[in-house]
């Protein structure tokens, strides 16, 4: 049977750095509006990857009661927010790359800003990007900035797109509220020739299908969003054909 990455790294080494050299690197841009998650995504992201050391977590734990915004509980977007500008308004300003792997691939992610005047910052990430993942706060819908960050990708010629429904533990996780959502964005997407766009519902707070499936939304039978939304999707070359889902079961990408 073979061993995981954490099992390797502790045995050997050189097999352990050899079978990183092997993975390939795929990037992706997490984009929306602002307070949407983006940030709060990645960082579940890190810290789900078992990225985030024993001594950044310490800090993590400071920050988070000193300048956080969840109460008692980890901030986890302080992981991505690294600007003092940033941390101190609890806002994205400037374009944050974060690295990650799964035992199938590695990734690159870009963190773009959702206010509108820092709108340039989000093309700058979009730039090297193979895939978006747009967010939507579940409770608001599509917004002004949702729909600019979905025309400008279509414009810098990034096609594949999956959307993240988000917060859907704040609607109860309700499927209606997603069927909407997702209808909604599906219609502007056509409007302006994006036609590959796989829908997720989750909750970057809780981690609810950000890594793994969640038991919250059984009506929900696609794949988590790195188990399948954005692996599977990048796993697809430039000239794939565009896969539009009919129906929640086929929402995500197969693994």
């Amino acid at each position: 049977m073979a061993r995981s990455s954490d099992e390797l790294i502790e045995t050997d080494v050189e097999r352990y750095l050899e079978q990183q050299q092997r993975k390939t690197l795929l990037r992706f841009i997490m984009c929306g509006s602002v307070d949407d998650g983006k940030s709060t995504l990645i960082g579940r992201l890190l810290y789900e990857s078992h990225l985030v050391f024993d001594d950044h977590l310490s800090a993590l734990e400071t920050d988070s009661k000193r300048i956080g915004t969840q109460g008692d509980e980890l901030d986890l977007a302080l992981l991505v927010d690294g600007l003092a500008a940033e941390r101190e308004q609890g806002i994205t300003i400037d374009v944050a790359y974060r690295f990650f792997a799964t035992e199938a691939r590695k990734f690159i992610v870009a963190d773009a800003p959702g206010h509108e005047q820092y709108t340039r910052n989000m093309i700058t990430g979009a730039s090297t990007a193979d895939l978006a993942v747009v967010l939507v706060d579940a409770r608001k819908g599509i917004l002004t900035q949702t729909r600019r960050h979905t025309y400008l990708l279509s414009l810098i010629g990034v096609h594949k797109i999956v959307l993240a429904v988000n917060k859907l533990d704040l609607v109860g996780y309700s499927p209606e509220t997603f069927d909407r959502v997702d209808a909604e964005y599906r219609e502007f997407a056509k409007e302006i020739g994006i036609t590959d766009v796989v829908s997720i519902p989750v909750s970057a707070l809780r981690g609810d299908n950000v890594t793994r499936s969640s038991d919250n939304t059984p009506w929900y039978t696609g794949p988590s969003l790195i188990g399948g939304g954005v692996r599977g999707s990048l796993q697809r070359p430039p000239s794939f054909s565009p896969m539009v889902s009919s129906s929640r079961a086929s929402r995500g990408v197969a693994r």
